[in-house]
């Protein structure tokens, strides 16, 4: 398959354009055939062994967020207290998530009993099975995107939250909850980058050549 050169520049206009997003959520429903097409886009992420050993957990209901932004609000409470004192205020200003506003929430877990104990490629590194599931975050994300749909990764959560509130068995691994919905906008560039918080490596400065 042959693609043109509109086409790639499409793809890195998706690739460039994609946020984190957080505040900009609006309570516009998301086009059920969006959301799927979102679905397919992760379920057709590389997967070591093809194991695929994702699974997706689709929330609308209200209150079943509102469990998850408490369980947010107290990891949030906590970890503030985890920076140096004066970056803290910072810290708690920003707006982490948008977990109420967002009309629908994924949380994306990991079965890494899928397809038996032994699988192409985890025979010598293990974790293979949980960077595929992240890959199909990754699928979603750029799709949510190309959908013109804002995506929001919400990580400052402790997993016995989702757990719990979303029944998932023990021996299911949590990789993350997302917030997907229409956004009023998208930032030019990443929010943290805009506050000042941390600045853009240059590329040159992650690229080695042949060694370290």
């Amino acid at each position: 398959m042959h693609f043109s050169d509109q086409a790639r520049q499409h793809f890195y206009d998706v690739l460039y354009a994609r946020r984190d997003v957080r505040s900009q959520f609006t309570p516009q429903p998301v086009e059920k055939e969006a959301l799927m097409r979102i679905l397919h886009a992760a379920h057709h992420a590389p997967s070591v062994g093809f194991m695929q050993p994702w699974d997706f957990i689709v929330v609308r209901d209200a209150n079943t967020k509102q469990r998850i932004k408490s369980g947010f609000d107290a990891a949030h409470q906590h970890s503030s207290q985890l920076f140096a004192e004066e970056k803290q205020e910072t810290y708690r200003n920003f707006k982490l998530e948008g977990i109420t506003e967002a009309p629908i929430g994924i949380c994306v877990t990991c079965d890494r009993k899928r397809n038996g104990p032994v699988v192409i490629g985890r025979t010598i590194k293990p974790e293979m099975d949980l960077y595929s599931a992240v890959c199909a975050v990754q699928n979603m994300w750029l799709a949510a995107r190309a959908e013109n749909l804002g995506f929001g990764w919400v990580s400052i959560l402790h997993d016995d939250v989702l757990r719990e509130t979303l029944n998932i068995p023990q021996e299911i691994d949590i990789i993350g909850y997302m917030c997907i919905g229409h956004a009023s906008h998208f930032e030019p560039k990443p929010e943290l980058e805009s506050a000042g918080w941390l600045d853009r490596l240059p590329l040159e400065t992650v690229v080695h050549e042949e060694s370290w």
